[in-house]
């Protein structure tokens, strides 16, 4: 009997990658057997791609990807699939660099696709956002940037975090979506409004002409919120925030103890 294909999304960090960055042997084989098994796999991450792309070679994906929560999605083994690219404003950006200048940030920095813009000089950020090489330039985003971005990312003090998102809410809730980062990095991270996974995800199931009910989508975190409500298989991981698990409608284990590849395994008979 043909079984029909399930689309598998998945997230990175906190739920493909266990704690180190890596993916276990075990979570390794479980995806490729569903891959052998017809299934189709993609990866759906906050992550641009060229800190991404080491997974996608490593999983032997040939698959759109998922990145930037939704703002920027493309096809990297196939340029003629399209690519999808939502920006954020350069006028709304200068003004948001202007509020958050006025509380006591530490950093902030701006994306555009693999160009990164910091705004002061920051070696332990730099150092967090250089992998994949990206072209970096520091110094002052209002005269530095001179394009759309596709993400900022507004680095505070935990007691200010709350401060510029009631800003943002306030000032900004029909152009942009943020969302808030917990330790060790308190960061706010921002994109267009109405750009998430789930959006990114549905391109990649048009495409693919999957129905919602055989899409199975991993996540732990608030960026993943859209993504497993959309997917008909909404799976939080088991060390996924409160928030998501209750959104979520069903649950593994943790990032850990090979989550992705218990349920895979069990789901898809494998």
């Amino acid at each position: 009997m043909e079984t029909k294909p399930f689309l598998i999304a998945l997230d990175l960090d906190g739920t493909l990658l266990k704690d180190d960055k890596t993916i276990s042997s075990y979570s390794k084989e479980m995806v490729t057997k569903a891959r052998e098994a017809g299934h189709i796999v993609c990866i759906a991450t906050g992550r641009p791609f060229r800190s991404s792309s080491i997974y996608y070679e490593e999983l032997g994906l040939t698959t759109p990807i998922v990145n930037f929560n939704g703002a920027y999605v493309h096809h990297p083994k196939d340029d003629s699939w399209g690519t999808y690219h939502t920006t954020l404003e350069l006028e709304i950006v200068k003004q948001i660099i202007e509020v958050a200048e006025e509380h006591d940030l530490h950093n902030m920095l701006a994306e555009i696709i693999d160009d990164v813009y910091f705004h002061y000089h920051d070696e332990k950020l730099i150092d967090v956002f250089s992998m994949g090489n990206p072209e970096v330039t520091i110094g002052d985003l209002r005269t530095n940037l001179g394009e759309d971005v596709t993400s900022i990312l507004i680095h505070a003090a935990e007691k200010d975090v709350d401060k510029i998102r009631s800003y943002l809410s306030d000032v900004h809730a029909e152009v942009v979506d943020h969302r808030r980062s917990a330790a060790p990095w308190h960061v706010i991270e921002i994109i267009k409004a109405g750009t998430n996974k789930a959006v990114g995800l549905q391109r990649i199931a048009t495409y693919y002409n999957i129905p919602k009910e055989r899409i199975i989508a991993f996540g732990d975190e608030d960026n993943d919120l859209e993504m497993l409500e959309y997917a008909g298989h909404g799976v939080a991981m088991g060390n996924a925030i409160e928030k998501l698990k209750s959104v979520a409608n069903k649950h593994t284990k943790t990032n850990e103890e090979d989550g992705i590849a218990h349920y895979l395994k069990e789901v898809l008979s494998l």
